[in-house]
Parts: C-alpha cells; sequence; structure tokens
C-alpha cells in the first residue's frame, strides 16, 4: 500500500514539473525605451505578443472576449495602482492568427497619474478564453529632474488661472536631456516634453508670450542651439515646433574660413595655448 501511494505523489510531482515547465501557447512580453522618466511624461512601452495557440485572437476594446491590460505597481507596498478614469483602450485593436506575432505601443502615462515620484513595477496581461497571460514584470523609476529654469503664465481670459512651466534636466542614455514641465497652481498636471540633448555650459531660457506661446532655447551641442515652441492652452499644453540654430559665434568662425577658401590662401595655423612649437 505504502508502495503504491509513493508512486502516485511521485507521478502527481513529475506531472506538476511538467506542467508548469511547458510553455505557454501564448506569450506576451512589455518593454519599455528606458528605466528612468521625468514626471508626466507619457513613458512609451512596447507589448509584444506571440501567438502560438490553434486560435485566433482578436483583441478589442469594450466587452471584446480577448483584452489587453497593462497591470501597475508600486514597488515599495505591491498595490495596484489605480488606472485613470474612463476605458481607453491600452493598444489599438488587432487580430492575431495562429503562429503570428504582434508589437503593439502603448504610453502608460496615458492611463496612469504617476503622483509620485518613485518606482513602479508594470506588466501587460493578455485576457483570452478566460485565462491570463502575463509578462515579467517591468521595473521603472519616475523622477523630478533637476529644476534649471522656470515661468509662471497668467490668463488675462480666465481669472485665477495659473500655470507654472519648469525645466529640469535628467540624464538619457548618454546624455543629459532638457525637459518641460507644466502643471497649475491647482496641482493640475500636463504632459512632460523631453526637448532635446542639453549641454550645460549656457543656461536653458524659457519665455511666455501674452499670446499663450511658450518658447523654450537650449544648448544642444557645442556649436548648435535648439529652439522649442509650445501653445499654452486653457485645457492643454501642446508642442509647436523644433528649431535648430547654430552657435552665431561658431558661424562666424565658419564664415571666416570659408573666407580665406574663396581667397585661396591657407587656412591659418591654429595652436593650443599650451603648446609652443
Amino acid at each position: 500500500m505504502r508502495k503504491h501511494m509513493l508512486l502516485f505523489f511521485l507521478a502527481s510531482a513529475a506531472a506538476g514539473v511538467f506542467a508548469a515547465a511547458a510553455p505557454s501557447e501564448i506569450a506576451v512580453k512589455l518593454s519599455l525605451e528606458c528605466r528612468e522618466w521625468v514626471q508626466g511624461e507619457r513613458i512609451r512601452a512596447v507589448v509584444d505578443v506571440a501567438n502560438s495557440s490553434g486560435d485566433t485572437l482578436i483583441v478589442a476594446p469594450g466587452d471584446a472576449a480577448d483584452k489587453i491590460l497593462i497591470e501597475l505597481t508600486r514597488a515599495s507596498d505591491g498595490r495596484l495602482y489605480p488606472k485613470n478614469s474612463g476605458d481607453r483602450p491600452f493598444t489599438a485593436k488587432f487580430a492575431l492568427a495562429p503562429s503570428e506575432g504582434q508589437k503593439l505601443e502603448t504610453f502608460l502615462g496615458d492611463h496612469f497619474a504617476f503622483a509620485d515620484a518613485t518606482r513602479y513595477l508594470a506588466r501587460a496581461v493578455l485576457v483570452h478564453g478566460g485565462m491570463r497571460y502575463e509578462s515579467p514584470r517591468v521595473s521603472f523609476d519616475v523622477v523630478p529632474g533637476v529644476r534649471c529654469g522656470g515661468a509662471m503664465q497668467v490668463f488675462s481670459n480666465v481669472p485665477g488661472l495659473k500655470r507654472l512651466f519648469e525645466l529640469v534636466y535628467w540624464r538619457r542614455g548618454r546624455e543629459e536631456h532638457l525637459f518641460l514641465k507644466s502643471q497649475n497652481e491647482d496641482g493640475r498636471r500636463f504632459r512632460t516634453y523631453d526637448v532635446g540633448a542639453l549641454l550645460r555650459v549656457t543656461d536653458p531660457k524659457i519665455s511666455v508670450q501674452t499670446n499663450g506661446v511658450v518658447t523654450v532655447l537650449h544648448r544642444a551641442s557645442q556649436d548648435e542651439f535648439i529652439r522649442s515652441d509650445f501653445w499654452s492652452l486653457k485645457d492643454d499644453v501642446v508642442f509647436r515646433e523644433h528649431e535648430r540654430m547654430t552657435d552665431p559665434d561658431v558661424a562666424g568662425v565658419e564664415r571666416v574660413k570659408a573666407l580665406y577658401m574663396e581667397a585661396g590662401e591657407a587656412e591659418p595655423v591654429k595652436k593650443a595655448w599650451w603648446k609652443f612649437w
């Protein structure tokens, strides 16, 4: 009797091991462009779905049987972070036949408030046939950035409405980038914009015109500035355009070089101050 029971338990354990080790017919993965984001950024992510089952997946918003969900938790307490109000889908509608894969773009900041600058954990979930197919969790940090400038807008046509703009920088990849943050005095936040690489040998500047045009000017490299224009409207802050401009001092040097070439004369030799030969 004991021998039969032992064989039964060994068989059950082996079956459990094989069930756990068997690959899922549907694989889901979530990836982010980077692991640190400034408060207010949209936080671009990609959901990767691979369908090795015999079924066609039809993911659609509303009450569709197949759904893509993003579940977010704070790393500090592990509690599920609430989604913003509204039923906006995480990804566009798509159909996935057997043996097909699909990569889908989503922006976490469009669905979650990220009120706290802290570490978060996110995972993608595909619901199909009453089953949940989950991606591994991905951790990332939301940071306030380092302040390097600011301005205030007073709306003459909306009594009492004031908007605070803040320039901050943070490292992104191998470079420091400049970001424009904005929020009303009542605490309502708007999207944060990455306006490009920042070289902090020159302080960035921000100006707000009476017509609602916000202009940010910053040095992107040794010989180039970037001017970024935005519309600051009553209910939103909208990007207009970037304009790259050559540093006028460097432009003058380049023009002198061109004149030497046009005259057919040799370019003067430049020596560092510490070289005497």
